[in-house]
């Protein structure tokens, strides 16, 4: 067995790769993948060479792993029969064992991962006793669940995935190849952002739109240079856009209204309006009387103005005006169908 002091790093990223069932790595792919590891450890690269015998000796002495050679993507890959295995498996401590007990008595009760079946399969081998949910999640009545998994294990495993997905009042399919990046709820529907292979342009589909998903392993993976959660700092819901700035939004609320927003934010940017600013916009609105006041700092959306109609005569946009307007536009047009309705 060879013996030099970066064998166990060697070892320790073979044995991740040749269990991975989301890409395909031949031996360039696992020469590549064991000296990027070892440099960003502080060690010097190796060679094939030294890679090959590495592989031989966990395929025979002292591991005895059963491996299979296979054709994909045009290559000649490697990689564990039973994706089970690992060199460095070891029994769990009672500690262990009870921490990870716990863990899936929380996870174990979430909904939308039916794929994951290997969970229960855990839960028992852990003696976790079934018991009625304590956490409820708000869901999509659509089922989603296989495809959130699926999704859930393609970004993990840092896959390109071939979506094909149909837009609203639209029954062709539109077919897009992207990396995918995370996914995220809002207003009870999932949806998946990611940037298109063609051009890094940001998307994001909701997922009750997403027929099928194919993984892509034969394009390489490109992660995202910035973080994807700060993308949605400024806006209210997925809908971004790159041409538009942040704005401050000043909002006037009822009494009734006005602690339910205090507590629920509808944005992280809310913030209460007090002392001599309350004191100028009640000389300027009169009529407003009694109520709060309280700004926000975000970039116009569908979900924006969505959201400030939700609370109908119980909250008033007072700036900027094409804020006011659109939510004015809105509100007439509701009304308007009602008063026809009504005759």
């Amino acid at each position: 067995m060879p013996q030099t002091k970066n064998y166990i790093v060697r070892c320790m990223v073979l044995d991740e790769l040749l269990s991975d069932r989301h890409h395909y790595y031949d031996i360039h792919d696992y020469v590549d993948k064991v000296n990027e590891k070892l440099v960003n450890d502080g060690y010097g690269k190796v060679t094939r060479r030294c890679i090959e015998k590495d592989i031989k000796s966990i395929e025979f002495e002292p591991f005895y792993a059963e491996l299979e050679r296979y054709q994909a993507a045009g290559k000649k890959c490697i990689r564990y029969k039973d994706p089970g295995f690992s060199i460095f498996k070891k029994k769990l401590s009672k500690d262990e064992r009870l921490l990870l007990s716990e863990v899936l008595r929380t996870i174990g009760q979430f909904d939308g991962l039916d794929n994951f079946t290997w969970l229960d399969a855990l839960a028992k081998g852990l003696g976790v006793a079934a018991s009625e949910p304590i956490i409820e999640f708000s869901t999509s009545p659509m089922d989603q669940s296989t495809l959130l998994g699926e999704l859930f294990t393609t970004i993990s495993n840092k896959v390109v995935v071939e979506v094909s997905y149909q837009k609203f009042h639209d029954n062709t399919p539109i077919r897009s190849i992207l990396h995918p990046y995370k996914l995220k709820q809002y207003n009870n529907r999932w949806y998946l952002l990611g940037a298109l292979v063609s051009d890094g342009f940001i998307v994001n589909y909701p997922l009750d739109r997403i027929n099928s998903i194919t993984i892509r392993p034969e394009i390489k993976y490109r992660e995202s240079t910035d973080d994807i959660s700060e993308r949605f700092d400024d806006v209210i819901g997925v809908t971004v856009y790159h041409d538009r700035a942040v704005e401050r939004i000043i909002l006037w609320a009822s009494d009734d209204a006005y602690p339910y927003i205090e507590t629920k934010p509808m944005h992280g940017s809310f913030k209460p309006i007090r002392g001599e600013k309350v004191d100028h916009l009640r000389i300027e609105y009169p009529q407003l009387i009694d109520g709060r006041f309280f700004q926000l700092e975000c970039v116009e959306n569908y979900e924006l103005i969505r959201e400030l109609c939700s609370f109908g005569k119980e909250l008033l946009v007072l700036s900027p005006k094409h804020i006011q307007d659109k939510v004015f536009e809105r509100v007439s047009e509701h009304n308007k169908k009602y008063e026809y309705l009504r005759t």
